[in-house]
């Protein structure tokens, strides 16, 4: 028998909304995940790619990260990982540099025995290199075997990869494929192999509004995924359609109802009620304790004509017209790179030069391609649009979500047996490296398709929480 947790989509180092504190949650959470492996015994934790959010983490993300690997290692916990498409590096990869300290185990080719299971890894792999692909591993000896992997699959709406491709690739059966780059949490059956994502363990957007956590994932003649929720910053979503003759006052009043201490505030305003300035609603969040206030008034973009938006950052709104423009993947990357990214102006031209000669070097003619502005949209959830290659879209995403469901009200652990049924999937999130302001992919979603009526948002609906 084998017990593990099933984590990813840690994005340490991401300073969301420009935030101090925000920079600080996503190594809490991290933190926490490690707390609980100790507590609970496990025996190995599993991390599905994106441990930092980009491929140039600070030293004190890296001095964070060291600690709670420290943590784990301490307690005799194994901490097994993969590379997601935000940290992955054209050479040596950080979690190289983790695994030279034997603090960690980047999973490959070669089974790693834990317990009674096999488990293998197999990095990011980013479209253009999809095609032809074949999965070359050594056999095993475990009763079950699992692929730890980064990227968005089938049969989750969001899919741009079919793991039976991959599997026909490799004589090794798979129990199950333990998953990162979506961040609500899902699970599937695909012919004999469950197929989940656990997750993030921080919100990445305002569309993330189901609970934060992780998966507990049991191997014992059957696959069993248990869904352990995160104590993370409290988000406060208001959404409120004004009626005739409301206003700044009725948006006021009905965000002061809300308990506002050190939260994050995302209010949406629709309706026929008069015009609302943010900023007036936002000061009043702040002045009542609030960490950040982002305030939408969708009434506005409808009558500017242009593609409405839920984001809370204007950043995205930019991001949005420039995928509508139809570049290139290459292109795409470049501009994020210069427009959006967190290199220091002083360092932006080293950056782009080392991504040209990645696409150079990567010899693939359809990165030059311009693509139909409708494609690419459900992407990273973190993956790119563009392919996931380059770290451009890191941060939250563009999403067209409405954001219209009310977070799970769920803590503790939600069991799923190996028989349980597929929830559907939920778009990506497609974050951005500078500030977004509102994920889904983060942040993330491009729409909730798939979710039961009891979870709007995305969150999976596969079992119980306690």
């Amino acid at each position: 028998m084998t017990r593990v947790i099933h984590t990813g989509d840690t994005h340490l180092g991401y300073r969301q909304y420009h935030r101090p504190e925000r920079k600080r949650d996503y190594l809490d959470a991290f933190r926490q995940v490690a707390d609980d492996a100790v507590t609970e015994d496990v025996d190995a934790v599993v991390h599905a790619g994106d441990l930092f959010h980009d491929r140039r983490p600070t030293l004190d993300d890296i001095m964070g990260a060291l600690s709670v690997l420290r943590t784990l290692d301490d307690a005799g916990v194994p901490f097994l990982a993969v590379v997601g498409n935000h940290e992955a590096k054209r050479e040596g990869q950080w979690l190289d540099l983790f695994e030279s300290l034997g603090l960690a185990t980047r999973l490959g080719s070669e089974p790693v025995e834990v317990g009674s299971t096999a488990f293998y890894g197999l990095d990011f792999v980013p479209r253009s290199k999809r095609e032809g692909f074949e999965l070359d591993l050594e056999p095993h000896d475990s009763d079950h075997a699992a692929l730890v992997t980064h990227g968005l699959f089938e049969p989750f709406d969001f899919g741009e990869w079919d793991p039976r491709d991959i599997f026909a690739t490799t004589d090794v059966e798979f129990a199950a494929l333990l998953l990162g780059d979506n961040h609500h949490a899902e699970t599937a059956q695909v012919d004999d192999t469950w197929v989940t994502y656990c997750g993030s363990t921080e919100r990445t957007s305002a569309a993330e509004r189901d609970e934060r956590g992780y998966n507990v994932v049991e191997f014992n003649g059957e696959v069993d995924v248990r869904r352990r929720g995160l104590d993370t910053r409290e988000f406060v979503f208001v959404d409120l359609e004004l009626g005739e003759g409301e206003g700044v006052e009725r948006v006021r009043q009905r965000v002061g109802e809300y308990d506002l201490d050190d939260a994050v505030v995302v209010v949406a305003v629709d309706g026929e009620g008069e015009p609302v300035t943010p900023a007036a609603v936002e000061e009043f969040a702040l002045d009542r304790g609030a960490l950040v206030a982002r305030v939408t008034d969708r009434r506005e973009t409808a009558e500017e004509g242009e593609r409405e938006v839920s984001f809370g950052d204007p950043d995205d709104a930019v991001r949005e017209r420039v995928r509508d423009l139809g570049l290139s993947d290459a292109a795409r990357s470049l501009d994020e790179t210069v427009r959006a990214s967190k290199v220091a102006d002083s360092n932006v031209d080293d950056v782009v030069q080392d991504q040209v000669a990645d696409l150079v070097e990567d010899g693939d003619p359809a990165q030059f391609e311009s693509v139909d502005p409708g494609e690419g949209e459900a992407t990273d959830g973190e993956a790119n649009a563009a392919d996931g290659e380059s770290n451009a879209t890191d941060g939250e995403s563009n999403t067209t979500d409405d954001g219209g469901s009310e977070a799970v009200e769920a803590d503790g652990d939600g069991a799923v047996a190996g028989n349980a049924a597929a929830d559907g999937g939920d778009p990506a999130d497609e974050p951005d490296a500078d500030d977004p302001g509102a994920d889904g992919g983060e942040g993330p979603d491009t729409g909730e398709d798939g979710a039961s009526p009891e979870d709007g948002d995305g969150q999976a609906t596969w079992g119980e929480y306690q």
